[in-house]
């Protein structure tokens, strides 16, 4: 069996018969998960093509987005190629991070032998699988959790004195149903279902071929959509289409604050390291409500955006950014089409 590397972080090859073996470093990150990627492109762009790829976690004990990105990345790669994907060795740290995106569903996993007491149900232990990884601060926050339950009951509270009225004129511009349902990407990539109040026709989704997108990158933007709804503009305004979104955050599978919560298909566009924005809860509102909001037409102002409030995060600055988002949902200039 001989091994080489391929990788400037160090990704070992073994290769065994028509088996190649690429074993994942301790912690897979933005740069471990862009090499890992390379070095998996490199295995199956060589002739002759391995008939399995296995990645062999046994020294992995930490995963954030940026490696779920890659294992995602590689999925797709090995999709149709005829190669068998599987992750061996998978301890219990890995595994939790696999059963929250749903991707123990997907990829074939070995579990570690020493982990005999999730065998039988190919998945962590209760205590395991509720531990989240610590992927940001502000993910194992128990006071902005508690910020985050607050405010939700009071925005739901607004919300409900609100519906009525605004159920009536949605109907009366545009018959259809009230709310708006879209699966987005939240923490680590997990998928969850978020609520607006609907301000588009309800043909919108099929007819978003119609209309020109005027962002770039992975995003879809257009300053005059004719799909929105005259109500619909009133709506987005003032930000009042996304009250019912305090639910999404009741829930916990949003925050008060944090980045945008993107759509399947643009997660499904992402380069490695733009997985990173999925480290923290997506958020109500965000650097990029309070800095131009709609008018933000390139994604890589948004990933800026989203890494500044990584890095900028605190208890004090989500609070900046409430304050923020309120002085701009009253500016009409403040651009929210």
């Amino acid at each position: 069996m001989a091994t080489q590397s391929s990788s400037p972080v160090n990704f070992p090859i073994a290769y065994s018969g028509t088996d190649s073996i690429v074993r994942i470093t301790e912690r897979l990150c933005v740069l471990e998960a862009v090499a890992f990627k390379e070095a998996c492109q490199s295995i199956l762009g060589a002739n002759p093509r391995p008939k399995r790829l296995l990645l062999d976690f046994d020294r992995t004990v930490f995963m954030d987005s940026s490696g779920v990105g890659a294992l995602v990345g590689v999925y797709k790669l090995v999709s149709g190629q005829e190669v068998e994907l599987v992750l061996q060795n998978v301890r219990p740290p890995v595994m939790s991070v696999l059963a929250l995106t749903s991707l123990d569903r997907v990829l074939t996993v070995e579990l570690a032998p020493e982990a005999p007491e999730t065998r039988d149900q190919g998945r962590p232990s209760r205590r395991d699988q509720n531990r989240p990884p610590e992927t940001h601060p502000s993910v194992r926050s128990w006071v902005k959790r508690a910020m985050d339950i607050a405010g939700s009951l009071v925005g739901l509270g607004i919300t409900a004195i609100l519906f009525v009225p605004i159920a009536i004129a949605i109907r009366i511009d545009s018959p259809g149903p009230i709310l708006f349902s879209q699966t987005r990407c939240g923490w680590m990539g997990r998928r969850f279902r978020l609520w607006k109040f609907r301000s588009m026709v309800v043909d919108a989704e099929a007819r978003r071929h119609e209309v020109k997108n005027e962002a770039e990158g992975a995003i879809f933007k257009n300053s005059n959509d004719p799909r929105i709804t005259s109500v619909g503009r009133f709506l987005r305004r003032t930000s009042l289409d996304e009250l019912p979104q305090f639910w999404n955050v009741l829930k916990g599978e949003m925050s008060l604050v944090g980045t945008r919560p993107p759509t399947q298909d643009e997660v499904d566009r992402y380069e490695v390291p733009s997985w990173q924005r999925l480290d923290v809860r997506p958020g109500m509102t965000g650097e990029w409500q309070v800095n131009g909001r709609s008018t933000v037409k390139n994604f890589e102002d948004i990933i800026q955006m989203d890494l500044k409030y990584q890095n900028s995060w605190s208890l004090r600055y989500d609070l900046q950014l409430i304050f923020r988002t309120i002085a701009v949902v009253f500016n009409k200039n403040s651009g929210a089409m």
